[in-house]
């Protein structure tokens, strides 16, 4: 069965350390070692986290001599946010009408005095 890239990226951001991993990765490359040094987790724990990343996209390792670097790749963080979009104008919306609504309540208090 075939999941869609948006949902393996979510199930692949629903975890905290894998979205930790990823903020890390925001700064630069950095070595399977690197990335482990802040968890109290095995290895292959980490390693585990980092094979979910690269299945959804959201990683790539390399290799440099000796070095195995981690790289962000930031497409399919892309691909959520332009989901997100319709959402955040939906509240932008709602809290447009709100603000409307208080003016008119302000005004109508200006107007008529307290209470009135």
């Amino acid at each position: 069965m075939s999941t869609d890239p948006l949902s393996v990226t979510f199930a692949a951001l629903a975890d905290p350390t894998r979205r930790a991993i990823l903020a890390r990765l925001a700064s630069g490359p950095a070595t399977v070692k690197e990335l482990s040094a802040p968890f109290e987790m095995s290895g292959p724990a980490i390693s585990k986290h980092l094979r979910v990343l690269e299945r959804a996209g959201l990683i790539t390792r390399g290799r440099e001599a000796q070095w195995r670097p981690c790289r962000l790749e930031a497409g399919p963080l892309k691909d959520v946010t332009e989901w997100a979009e319709n959402y955040r104008r939906f509240w932008d919306e709602s809290y447009e009408r709100l603000d409307d609504y208080l003016r008119h309540l302000k005004q109508r208090e200006n107007t008529h005095g307290p209470g009135e």
